[in-house]
């Protein structure tokens, strides 16, 4: 009996040990930080000028956000907001109801403007894009699409206005 306790015993320290050493244990969650923080002003429903209407909100844990979208040609989209501290950036992900999604890019944040920049086509020759909104107030903001096709003047292809319903 005694040595079926020692073995017991044995045992258990083992598995402790196997748990403590994987990195499962975890004493306090981790903080989120300013940046993660950030993502805050997006919270709400927001209605833009063309017809959509995005909700954000907090992801379990409040390190992400997550937008439900419903674009004015009746489609829908899931958009995921985060923040990477490895790349110092926030990265957007995309599913939509009319084709496959992706990463939508990285987000820089200075000040008031979020700013995205990408590389495309436009009628087969190679595009830079590039996307901003503007926090106007806390209930309100812009956002413009611009484009570069062969290294020509950024031209203006989209632009609205948002505000916050609720």
């Amino acid at each position: 009996m005694k040595r079926l306790l020692v073995i017991v015993m044995m045992v258990m320290l083992v598995l402790a040990a196997t748990y403590v050493a994987s990195g499962r244990l975890q004493t306090a969650p981790p903080k989120r930080g300013p940046e993660v923080l950030r993502l805050g002003s997006m919270i709400g429903t927001w209605k833009t000028d063309d017809g959509e209407k995005v909700t954000y909100e907090w992801f379990d844990g409040g390190f992400s956000v997550i937008g439900h979208v419903e674009n004015s040609d009746k489609s829908t989209e899931l958009r995921i907001v985060t923040y990477d501290p490895d790349a110092k950036d926030y990265t957007q992900y995309r599913v939509t109801s009319t084709g496959p999604g992706g990463t939508l890019g990285h987000m820089t944040v200075s000040g008031n403007t979020w700013r995205t920049q990408w590389d495309g086509t436009e009628d087969g020759k190679p595009a830079k894009y590039r996307f901003s909104i503007v926090e106007v107030t806390p209930t309100s903001s812009t956002a413009k699409l611009e484009v570069s096709v062969a290294g020509g003047p950024w031209t203006v292809t989209f632009e609205t206005k948002a505000v916050k319903i609720k």
